[in-house]
């Protein structure tokens, strides 16, 4: 069992930063690889960053390369999500995710525990 707990997030003109943490619990933590995916109305779930929590492997989706980055304190068992340069289209929830090691870590129905969200809005 992983237990997730976010916070960060709210509003934000475009052009803006925003953080995102992640703190996970439970036993099996340390195996798992943790990823953030994000969810607009009317839109399937988008892959948006992965991390192990070994080795120096990250993984971002193609709409925020370059913009967003993912890392990890695992001391403190924290993963962030440092979003800069912010747009309109990246207003969605966003969710993180925990997933035992494995391929596909860009594929929301691998990933079997689930934080509960949390609202990015960016205004124009």
């Amino acid at each position: 069992q992983v237990q997730l707990v976010q916070s960060g997030g709210g509003l934000v003109q475009a052009g803006g930063s925003l953080n995102l943490s992640c703190i996970a619990s439970g036993r099996t933590v340390s195996r798992s690889v943790i990823g953030w995916f994000r969810q607009a109305p009317g839109k399937e779930r988008e892959f948006v960053a992965a991390i192990r929590w070994s080795g120096d492997n990250t993984y971002l989706g193609d709409s925020v390369k370059g913009r967003f980055t993912i890392s990890r304190d695992n001391a403190r068992k924290t993963v962030y999500l440092q979003m800069n340069s912010l747009k309109p289209e990246d207003t969605a929830v966003y969710y993180c995710a925990a997933r035992a090691q494995g391929l596909g870590v860009n594929v929301a129905r691998q990933y079997d525990y689930w934080g509960p969200g949390t609202q990015v809005t960016v205004s124009s």
